[in-house]
């Protein structure tokens, strides 16, 4: 059989990564993938640039549109992120070649046109290290589990938080120290909005709630929270209490409708997705026949990503004298099956809370704010006073609530704020229990 030839959109970290694994491992992947393929062409920025990748045979070109309409290429890897890149996509698909995307970005924010474009044009868009780098978990929700009703799913799937986080914890540091020694080591952007502000990881929770769900990519109905305003001393508080802080993705089928929402949690330290720190990602799912599991490993990084667009490289090859109709659907539900289910705002979500205030200590203080909670139809599942002041000295006080709409949560601390025993603003933060 004739050899398939590819072209790279963008040669970074993941383009050399992706390079170099082909090479190295040409011989199995061909075994694998009943043909061999062969990089033929990758658009750069810089055609000046030295590069450590062997490039030996390959056109360099900063021309990327003409990859993207070289007729004798089968295949676009398109690795330069962003939404700029829509248009090569959607062109290369119009000429009729499959294309491979890491991009998080791009999937979430258009993806529904894409695919749609990919199943008119009978091709195979292949976004599997997009999401979570090298755990292939993509193909495990949308392969893997295709015989559960998935009820929800949990994610640590941004490398950046969870190391700050990590440290925050482990070393009892600051935020911005750790942001700083995160930035000095490449794990976060000079300009880190994206990752500690929430976006990057609501790019990525978009994708797998569409798969696991069968629902249309939403990415604008995402609740979205980063990690900027976490105190030290709230992580030191929850360790206390037996809890951990994370960013999370969650996503959660209820009677009212799907919860798409991105923030910080704290979550029981003996469940296992409360132990990943550092760079790494996990994705706890809870599905119906399966029960509980945990999918763990590098959410980033030059080779693992690459080993997750290679194997999207190995499926389009498979899959070229394979009945497009047969072919495993992009977002693991055949097209017209797609169901608009109802997104909760957050106000709608049902979970239970963390709040530390600081109240002055006098009697009838507490008993004033167990009993608006409890107008709220909130339980208190257990109050601290932290520290013993004198009378009318102010205290640290800590509740811990069950579980409660948002919207009853917002309207029980708007009225505790405005008590005149209550000074400064009522920090809270979601408890998830993931049981």
């Amino acid at each position: 059989m004739s050899v398939v030839k590819i072209g790279l959109l963008g040669f970074g970290t993941v383009g050399g990564g992706t390079l170099t694994v082909l090479q190295r491992n040409m011989e199995e992947i061909s075994r694998r993938a009943g043909r061999e393929m062969k990089v033929v062409a990758i658009a750069v920025n810089d055609l000046e640039k030295k590069r450590d990748t062997n490039t030996h045979g390959i056109t360099l070109t900063d021309r990327m549109m003409d990859i993207v309409n070289d007729p004798d290429i089968q295949v676009i890897v398109e690795l330069i992120g962003g939404e700029d890149v829509f248009d090569a996509v959607m062109q290369a698909l119009e000429n009729g070649k499959h294309v491979v995307t890491a991009n998080k970005a791009l999937i979430a924010n258009q993806g529904n046109t894409i695919f749609g474009k990919a199943l008119e044009k009978g091709l195979m868009v292949g976004f599997e290290s997009a999401v979570a780098g090298g755990i292939p978990i993509i193909k495990l929700i949308r392969e893997g589990l295709s015989a559960n009703q998935i009820e929800w799913f949990v994610g640590i799937i941004n490398g950046t938080c969870n190391y700050i986080l990590s440290q925050m914890t482990d070393k009892q540091r600051e935020f911005k120290d750790v942001l700083k020694e995160a930035q000095e080591l490449g794990y976060a952007e000079s300009d880190p909005s994206f990752d500690v502000g929430g976006v990057d990881a609501a790019h990525k929770l978009t994708i797998l709630a569409s798969i696991a769900f069968g629902v249309p990519l939403r990415f604008e109905a995402v609740y979205i929270q980063g990690i900027e305003h976490i105190q030290k001393t709230d992580i030191e508080y929850a360790d206390e209490l037996g809890f951990r802080m994370k960013h999370l993705g969650i996503s959660r089928r209820t009677d009212d409708g799907l919860e798409l929402r991105v923030h910080p949690a704290m979550i029981p330290k003996q469940n296992l997705i409360a132990n990943v720190s550092g760079v790494m990602n996990a994705v706890l799912i809870q599905a119906d026949a399966v029960g509980q599991s945990m999918f763990y490993g590098p959410g980033a990084g030059s080779e693992p990503t690459a080993s997750a667009v290679v194997a999207d490289l190995i499926d389009v090859v498979r899959a070229f004298t394979t009945d497009p109709q047969n072919r495993v659907p992009h977002l693991a539900f055949q097209a017209d099956s797609l169901i608009d289910l109802p997104i909760l705002d957050i106000s709608q979500i049902e979970t239970s809370y963390y709040l530390r205030m600081q109240a002055v200590n006098r009697p009838g203080v507490l008993a004033a704010i167990s009993s608006i909670f409890g107008e709220n139809e909130i339980s208190i599942d257990s109050i601290l006073q932290k520290g013993h002041g004198h009378p009318d000295e102010l205290v640290t006080v800590i509740l811990m609530t069950q579980n409660t709409r948002e919207r009853n949560l917002m309207k029980a601390v708007a009225r505790v704020e405005a008590l005149n025993s209550i000074e400064g603003k009522i920090i809270w933060i979601r408890v998830e229990r993931l049981s």
